[in-house]
């Protein structure tokens, strides 16, 4: 086969990406847009330097919706060289909060490769690592399953 692969033809894969790159957290923080988790499904292991969260994944990517409904999926997704974890608007305390992702975004420092990595989330929450180099991998961990709503997120126009 000579012709690069198109986007289309992993629509029913499961994803394995890896980010190095600004450009390439563009890719993922797509992916991530609108994942939700329950605030208990996020975790710093300080020791590793790894901050990971187990997400419910809207499957952007799909484009067989229109055959078998809206899917999520469970997907992990790990940030490495983490070397503080600060948030705002998120209440460790309230083991129910559910969080809603947004997106991701690298903010390198004026001395790259390291910088703060900045993940947004819907209600004006946020996470923000300090990393000494961007490094992340999102990885589907299930199968899909139909979306609870069997709607597509919707932001309005």
């Amino acid at each position: 086969m000579t012709e690069d692969a198109r986007f289309e033809d992993g629509g029913e894969a499961p994803l394995n990406l890896g980010a190095l790159t600004g450009e390439d957290l563009q890719v993922l923080s797509a992916l991530i847009q609108d994942a939700v988790l329950p605030v208990t499904e996020m975790r710093f292991m300080r020791d590793e330097r790894r901050f990971a969260m187990l997400l419910n994944r809207f499957r952007w990517e799909d484009g067989a919706r229109d055959r078998h409904g809206a899917e999520r999926v469970r997907s992990v997704l790990v940030f490495e060289n983490v070397q503080t974890v600060a948030s705002q608007g998120i209440s460790r305390a309230d083991p129910e909060m559910i969080l809603s992702t947004l997106s991701l975004e690298f903010i390198p420092d004026e001395e790259p490769p390291s910088g703060q990595l900045l993940i947004t989330l819907a209600g004006d929450g946020a996470i923000r690592l300090r990393v000494e180099a961007l490094e992340a991998v999102l990885k589907d961990v299930t199968r899909p399953y139909l979306a609870p709503s069997g709607k597509v997120p919707d932001h309005g126009a």
